[in-house]
């Protein structure tokens, strides 16, 4: 596509320049030469029915997590050995990288959007840091209590949190509380791998090295002066522990009550009706 024609639509003097450079899959396949680029070729997003993939990203390090936002056009990927490039947001109908922090503090794990507003939440180790993309400026803090955060997800009201980590914990945020933890959960034998919110239905999950997923019960209301109501609900089993690693992954069908989970056994499961 024309669109990653010279590594991507990325200023030269931007900070992404040197971090990350697009390759269009697309036009390689189409052409014997990559010299000889069709200045008319459709953008990125024009190859959105075709199979296969269409574009390929290169960062000078390895990345290690990659999060989509809902509205499907931009994503986030981290790079905890990068230094200040850990954090890139791309745009893929314009093939564009912004490189957002100068600086990072401490080894950036993961990294997720709100729902709704332009903040992004940047986990390293211990904090998870709320940053305004358009203001350019930290907003807010939040204290895990947790010693490795493993996790992280965003609920679709965009009003809460919630973080799993290494050393068993399951931490749920309410952001109109405070910077502290409104539930601290530690229901798994072994570290959590995976946590997130039902895009549609009141559930929440975990998964863990032990093997497991428990899954809750959380309905938010929209009535702040009430407490969000946690309970939990099932726990599914499945997946065998192969070298203290158990299950690795998990997520929600976004409309149905259906989880896929995926374990260090090379197995990938799907649980219906929960």
């Amino acid at each position: 596509a024309s669109a990653c024609k010279h590594g991507g639509n990325i200023a030269p003097e931007s900070r992404a320049a040197k971090a990350v450079k697009w390759t269009s899959l697309q036009h390689k396949k189409s052409s014997k030469s990559s010299s000889n680029v069709n200045a008319n070729t459709p953008p990125i997003s024009a190859y959105g029915t075709a199979s296969g993939p269409i574009c390929l990203l290169r960062t000078n390090r390895e990345c290690t997590h990659v999060q989509w936002h809902r509205k499907g056009d931009y994503f986030v990927t981290v790079s905890p050995k990068a230094g200040a490039a850990a954090v890139l947001i791309h745009q893929l109908s314009k093939a564009a990288s912004q490189q957002p922090f100068g600086k990072v503090k401490g080894e950036i794990q993961l990294a997720c959007f709100h729902p709704q507003k332009p903040f992004l939440f940047v986990a390293s180790k211990e904090h998870v840091r709320v940053y305004h993309l358009v203001k350019q400026m930290m907003v807010k803090r939040l204290m895990s209590g947790c010693r490795h955060i493993s996790s992280l997800d965003v609920h679709g009201s965009g009003d809460h949190v919630v973080v799993g980590s290494l050393d068993r914990r399951l931490v749920w945020f309410d952001l109109d509380l405070a910077n502290t933890p409104y539930k601290t959960l530690k229901y798994h034998e072994r570290a959590l791998r995976s946590v997130g919110f039902h895009p549609r239905y009141p559930l929440m999950a975990s998964a863990s090295d032990d093997g497991s997923i428990h899954v809750f019960h959380s309905m938010i209301y929209s009535d702040l002066m009430r407490n969000p109501l946690i309970v939990p609900v099932k726990v599914l089993r499945g997946h065998n522990v192969v070298n203290s690693l158990g299950t690795l992954a998990m997520v929600f069908h976004p409309t149905q009550p259906w989880l896929f989970s995926a374990g260090a056994d090379g197995k990938i499961h799907l649980f219906q009706d929960l």
